[in-house]
């Protein structure tokens, strides 16, 4: 019992050793998120309240 409890120990100390490295995958998602955001808003920018302004004109009440 104390030599599996032992193994088990050891894997959850590899499993958070393995944790530290590079950046954190969600790091780079959020920088690849505003970065997307950012190339859309300088591409469609006049555009964008525009088309927004038109949808709500449009919605009829039932």
């Amino acid at each position: 019992m104390l030599a599996q409890q032992l193994k088990l120990h050891a894997r959850l100390v590899d499993l958070q050793q393995d944790e530290s490295g590079d950046v954190p995958g969600w790091v780079l998602v959020t920088l690849m998120t505003a970065g997307l955001v950012t190339a859309l808003w300088l591409v469609a920018g006049e555009a964008l309240p525009r088309l927004f302004s038109d949808a709500i004109n449009n919605v009829t009440q039932p």
